[in-house]
């Protein structure tokens, strides 16, 4: 008996009458315009693109992304890293620490491929000196950035004294090469988190130019890199407000935009296009997740046979967006976002039916997500589809 995998299509199928729902729904004209988008505001703004490949892990959207100019890929891991080598990215920037010899052991070998660009993060002079101490041995070279973090944040120095003193430590690593210095602003919050962006991307830059007057970098042009999928377009601004264009290589490195969303980000693009009235339409929401009613047990109640296996529920639950029936192409009619998920099981979602909607089982809804990063690692296998629902290309997930 042949294996099927969840969400499983082939070119050509329909989403209402030849899926196995629920699928993973991207929205090609969607797709496309956000990685044009998003392509155009980097260039715009002085910064190469390096898109966090985390988000969907999908080598097919990073290879689209790449196309259409982006400067490399962002990573988290060295297994990520080892899954976009495989799929073809020669230019990584892994935003995280390089830890235990294990995941040494997988980029070093990686690295044998002299056109293989890899820059990772250090934050410690323990880091420093391992990493040091272990491309000697296997008398190799290794690129590594400084990550300047914030007080009760995630990784990073905490101190322009830190970053300073870390650049030393590197110095005295003859396997070691400093080619940058790296920050994210995400983990700022409070009443003035504006405001305390602006800043940290300003003392960011600060330092990357004082370093590189003291001949700390090993690149002529070094590395300023930050922002996330939220605050991308402050992280520019700052850049190029303190003389990094030109200066240095400023690198934006947003994930969530390849896919964009219905929840957390949508709200964030909204303050984004608020303070950047000239960016026009900004993205738009590329990622449904299709499913099944699949029973009506009491009025005012269906149960939808999606779950948290299949999409994420971190940042809100999912959004009914349209209904449809099955081997119908147009929606019903009926306005199916006055419906509510108010929660989810493994594979259950229960829905508030709203007044005047008639669910009926076998109902087709398309959901959106809040998170895409979540809903992306719950599929091995999507679908690229086009405003017919047509299925034009499927991809799967390295997660």
């Amino acid at each position: 008996m042949q294996v099927v995998e969840k969400g499983a299509a082939v070119p050509g199928d329909n989403l209402l009458i030849d899926v196995s729902l629920p699928a993973l729904v991207l929205h090609g004209e969607a797709l496309e315009h956000n990685i044009r988008w998003m392509q155009a505001f980097a260039s715009a703004s002085g910064a190469q693109l390096a898109p966090h490949g985390k988000t969907s892990m999908a080598p097919a959207l990073f290879a689209r992304q790449l196309q259409r100019g982006a400067w490399g890929i962002t990573l988290a891991t060295a297994v990520q890293t080892c899954a976009a080598y495989a799929a073809g990215v020669r230019r990584v920037l892994m935003a995280n620490q390089l830890v235990g010899a294990a995941n040494m052991r997988l980029v070093a070998d990686l690295l044998l491929d002299p056109s293989f660009d890899f820059h990772c993060l250090v934050d410690h002079p323990d880091q420093v000196l391992a990493l040091g101490e272990y491309f000697a041995e296997r008398g190799q070279h290794l690129n590594v950035m400084i990550e300047y973090g914030v007080a009760g944040g995630r990784c990073g120095c905490r101190s322009e004294a830190e970053v300073k003193a870390l650049a030393a430590a590197i110095a005295a690593q003859p396997a070691l090469r400093l080619t940058g210095i790296e920050g994210y602003e995400g983990v700022i919050h409070g009443e003035q988190e504006i405001a305390a962006i602006r800043a940290f991307a300003a003392s960011l830059v600060s330092l990357a130019v004082e370093l590189q007057g003291q001949g700390a970098f090993a690149l002529p042009q070094p590395i300023v890199t930050a922002s996330g999928s939220a605050w991308y377009d402050l992280i520019a601004e700052a850049f190029d407000a303190h003389a990094a264009r030109g200066r240095f290589l400023a690198v934006l490195r947003p994930g969530s935009y390849v896919a964009h969303d219905h929840g957390i980000y949508k709200v964030a693009q909204g303050g984004v296009l608020a303070r950047r009235a000239d960016l026009g339409e900004g993205l738009r929401p590329a990622m449904e997740v299709w499913a099944h009613v699949q029973s009506v047990p009491e009025p005012g109640c269906a149960i939808v046979a999606l779950g948290k296996r299949d999409v994420a529920h971190d940042a809100g639950m999912p959004q009914p967006l349209r209904r449809y029936r099955a081997g119908l192409l147009g929606d019903t009619g009926d306005d199916v976002s006055a419906c509510e998920v108010t929660r989810i099981m493994d594979q259950h979602a229960f829905v508030k039916v709203a007044a005047g909607v008639d669910l009926r089982i076998g109902d087709i809804i398309a959901f959106g997500t809040s998170h895409p990063c979540l809903t992306f690692d719950k599929w091995r296998v999507g679908c690229i589809v086009d405003e017919r629902f047509n299925v034009v290309e499927t991809f799967t997930t390295q997660f």
